[in-house]
């Protein structure tokens, strides 16, 4: 939609050809219904960093139409937004729908012909141009051609990685596809006893042969399969590229703003506070009540001792434990479950400046489909925003 509301914008004729039955399907379910549209990082530079080492592709993009410019965009064209924690931006009516109206807009504005319910079965190409679109009903020539079909992610709203067939039969490279921001399974049994437990401000380690691979701060969630929630979500790009090299575990500190000896003295005074009680009933202060059960386990220290009998020992145990609660990764959820797909049409085959392929002369990449993805936080909507803008724009 950016891409075909730009190149109208510049006066240029333009078909946006939809397989679904309405457009934006899968917009008005990002960020929970709310459509975090972009994040306020409105210095380029740390902007990139976001995106691991492919981020430096997107520069371009993000100085031509930028998170400044994005705010603007849709400030300018009639909705209000707010920046929330961790800068991320969202419609100040918490609506994707308001969203997908901007762009509805701006397509019309611009005479954007779109045709619902078309699917490409066939792209006709002579030499290194494409000469038309052939479609379930009808055919499409045109001069220049846009694919911004999406990733693999969520097929039920219709991205089912079509866009990556027809780039590969026109000849580029499609990186590896893997799902990422997807909820990793566990495969201990115990976590699922968890179900439901949300816990805030921990810290997700991954390791790999037992040295660190990365680490995140935040919010996770425990589920019947394994953990979600933004850090794991975050997190999940890395372990699928690590899985591929072997066995991958991941480790909990539950208390990350405590370090052991701190840790250990919170202990002593709740051991203090709790004296007379038996041990299992000790831990009401410092963890969730659904979680006591699991770590009173794993401490190896009798439920039923009183807490005054509990040894330094046995303690520092306990602090290992709250700061180091591991678990083996088993994989990830599919794509049905993922928020994007992580690879895509090779960036050595696009160029930067303009969106353009090096093998086809009339052909442009915009969004997912390339082979460069962000975290949660509106980073990839962005990447769809700055590629789509730039793609219509040079088209």
């Amino acid at each position: 939609m950016m891409a075909a509301g730009r190149a109208a914008e510049l006066g240029k004729k333009v078909v946006l050809l939809e397989k679904n039955k309405k457009p934006g399907r899968k917009l008005v379910i990002t960020g929970k219904g709310r459509c975090n549209l972009t994040n306020a990082e409105f210095d380029l530079r740390n902007l990139v960093l976001n995106y691991g080492k492919n981020g430096q592709f997107l520069f371009h993009a993000f100085h031509n139409f930028g998170p400044k410019q994005v705010i603007d965009f849709f400030n300018k064209w009639g909705l209000e937004t707010k920046i929330e924690r961790g800068k991320r931006v969202f419609p100040v009516s918490d609506d994707a729908n308001d969203v997908l109206k901007i762009f509805v807009k701006y397509l019309l504005k611009g005479k954007v012909q779109i045709v619902y319910g078309a699917e490409v079965i066939d792209i006709e190409r002579k030499k290194h141009h494409i000469n038309k679109l052939i479609l379930k009903e009808g055919e499409v020539v045109a001069r220049n051609y846009i694919i911004c079909t999406g990733g693999k992610s969520y097929p039920a709203t219709g991205s089912s990685g079509d866009g990556y067939e027809w780039a590969k039969k026109l000849g580029h490279k499609i990186e590896d596809l893997r799902p990422a921001l997807v909820p990793i399974r566990i495969r201990e049994n115990w976590v699922g006893e968890l179900q439901g437990l949300s816990l805030k401000n921990v810290e997700a380690t991954i390791l790999q042969d037992n040295k660190k691979q990365t680490s995140v701060f935040g919010e996770c969630l425990f589920t019947h399969f394994g953990l979600s929630g933004p850090i794991i979500l975050d997190v999940s790009g890395k372990v699928g590229e690590l899985l591929k090299n072997g066995a991958v575990e991941l480790a909990l500190d539950l208390k990350p703003a405590l370090d052991f000896e701190t840790l250990d003295e919170r202990l002593q005074k709740d051991f203090q506070k709790y004296n007379n009680k038996l041990f299992q009933n000790s831990l009401d202060d410092l963890l969730p009540q659904k979680m006591i059960p699991i770590i009173v386990k794993f401490s190896g220290i009798d439920p039923f001792k009183k807490v005054s009998y509990v040894t330094k020992e046995e303690r520092h145990g306990l602090v290992r434990l709250l700061k180091n609660l591991k678990m083996t990764v088993a994989g990830l959820l599919d794509f049905e479950s993922a928020i994007v797909t992580v690879g895509g049409v090779s960036l050595k085959e696009i160029d930067d400046k303009t969106m353009k392929s090096r093998i086809v002369d009339n052909l442009f990449f915009a969004g997912e489909i390339i082979d460069v993805a962000g975290p949660s936080g509106g980073f990839n909507l962005q990447i769809c925003w700055s590629t789509g803008y730039l793609a219509g724009e040079n088209a």
